[in-house]
């Protein structure tokens, strides 16, 4: 914020506008000149400067904004830029209004004697534990270049399988919802000119429908009820897995459901040893990048192996025991691979090629994913357009045969 204050200095009367947090350090900056206050005064922001000041709030910036400024911030470095010029350098050609203020931010951190990763640890909605600590070992073994082009790479990798594993879930979830749709329309449209075809013939009904023609009347005389039931149904499934106990059985369900069960424990696969093989090729200790990586990987069950292996470090065993110990979560492979690992001191090197593997074995499945899933949502239309012919044609056939 800019305030405009008027003090005195022997004898005279001056004034000044500063850029401060608040006024307390208005006040103290003046007794630094040597001044007596007279008056500080908040300037009014201009429109323009509101707005700023919002999306600086509020503004979000994207992963791919994250691994532009990684890799550009990496090449400078390494043709020999220091890094307060390549800060200033990517602060102006930046176009977000918030990452253009937190570059700013960093580099006057710096300037004013603080280390590259803390700095940046200051701003953790931007920058996780995952890129300050490969910073830091960066900063640590004089190969900052190096560890930033790392974690470059592995916000890229991890970005990639994120968005293949959206994508592949697009074509089910478009599927479902059209279904759904067409379902509410026949309900609300169809249905009732059957019910009153029916009622006309005073026909005996089948339980089926009767079932269809009772959600049918409830949807067509309780619309709005109807509605605010599904809202209060959405917000509390939102409730529910945000919660504790609510998401640990969503990832309990996810982890048991056939094709996807398999595609979430190679993608967990692939996440973790990416981040662990990044974590330690940037020099960071095994039990910091473990803990590290726990924060990286969402679901509460792999969670708790990380941390399982991160107790069975620190009491001596090996790290490759909670992996082998819970295969139902990590396949066979990445347990033996780690065990190699350890064995051979090539621990990153096999995290990277187990990365390597889940990885593909990911984007090959994604891309299969819409043949797989094709005959289990066929069977599901089946399913429910079979009962919804069957409900509402069967009384059909029936008048048909006793005319």
């Amino acid at each position: 914020m800019k305030f405009t204050y008027k003090a005195t200095k022997d004898g005279k009367e001056y004034e000044n506008t500063v850029d401060m947090p608040d006024r307390f350090l208005v006040y103290k900056h003046i007794r630094k000149e040597g001044g007596t206050v007279v008056s500080v005064k908040e300037n009014e922001l201009s429109l323009s400067k509101k707005m700023s000041a919002l999306n600086s709030m509020f503004g979000k910036v994207k992963i791919a904004e994250k691994i532009m400024f990684t890799r550009n911030l990496g090449v400078m470095i390494r043709v020999g830029l220091s890094l307060s010029r390549a800060l200033a350098i990517l602060e102006r050609q930046t176009k977000n209004k918030k990452f253009k203020e937190v570059i700013s931010n960093v580099g006057a951190s710096i300037k004013k004697g603080s280390s590259f990763h803390d700095a940046l640890a200051k701003f953790p909605k931007v920058f996780p534990p995952l890129f300050v600590s490969m910073v830091k070992a960066g900063e640590e073994s004089g190969g900052l270049a190096e560890a930033l082009a790392v974690v470059g790479k592995q916000m890229e990798k991890a970005n990639t399988l994120k968005k293949k594993v959206k994508g592949a879930l697009i074509y089910p979830s478009i599927i479902v919802f059209a279904m759904i749709i067409i379902g509410i329309v026949m309900l609300l449209y169809v249905v009732p000119t059957l019910t009153k075809t029916f009622n006309e013939l005073n026909v005996e009904l089948p339980k089926s429908t009767q079932f269809v023609i009772t959600i049918s009347d409830f949807l067509s005389n309780n619309t709005l009820v109807a509605l605010l039931l599904i809202i209060i149904l959405g917000v509390g499934a939102v409730i529910a897995f945000k919660s504790k106990r609510g998401r640990r059985i969503f990832e309990y369900i996810i982890l048991h459901i056939p094709v996807v069960s398999n595609l979430v424990k190679e993608t967990n696969s692939a996440r973790t040893a990416r981040t662990l093989s990044s974590l330690l090729a940037s020099g960071v200790e095994v039990v910091s990048a473990i803990s590290i990586t726990g924060e990286v990987v969402q679901n509460s069950y792999y969670k708790e192996v990380l941390k399982r292996s991160e107790k069975d470090i620190q009491k001596g065993l090996p790290f490759s025991k909670a992996f082998i110990d819970n295969e139902k979560l990590y396949p066979i492979l990445v347990g033996e691979m780690i065990a190699v690992g350890e064995e051979t001191g090539q621990l990153s090197g096999m995290l990277h090629q187990v990365a390597e593997f889940y990885e593909s074995e990911v984007d090959q499945k994604t891309k299969n994913m819409s043949t797989i899933v094709e005959p289990f949502l066929m069977i599901l239309i089946g399913v429910v357009v079979g009962f919804f012919a069957i409900s509402m044609v069967s009384p059909i056939y029936s008048i048909s045969a006793g005319i």
